[in-house]
């Protein structure tokens, strides 16, 4: 069950992660759960590194999660910006 759990919610983060970086129009519903569950896991390992705690929860969890992917797809964006579109 908590595999479902994750999927969800990692397509969620996944589609506001998009929609925030405006990169919807290049993302379905696969690479959006991808960006989601890697965001999640981007998150929870940098952020301690920086010294933030966003605190437990499905509140911070969620946080957490958006936060790493915008910095996934921040990523992307710069290694794909010399590239034609």
């Amino acid at each position: 069950m908590s595999l479902i759990i994750w999927l969800v919610v990692g397509g969620i983060v996944g589609w506001l992660a998009s929609l925030i970086m405006k990169t919807d129009a290049q993302q379905g519903i696969v690479l959006n759960v991808v960006v989601g569950v890697l965001g999640g896991v981007i998150g929870g390992w940098l952020l301690p590194r920086v010294g933030l705690s966003l605190g437990g929860g499905m509140l911070g969890f969620f946080v957490t999660a958006l936060i790493g992917a915008i910095v996934l797809l921040a990523v992307v964006n710069l290694f794909r910006r010399g590239r034609p579109r």
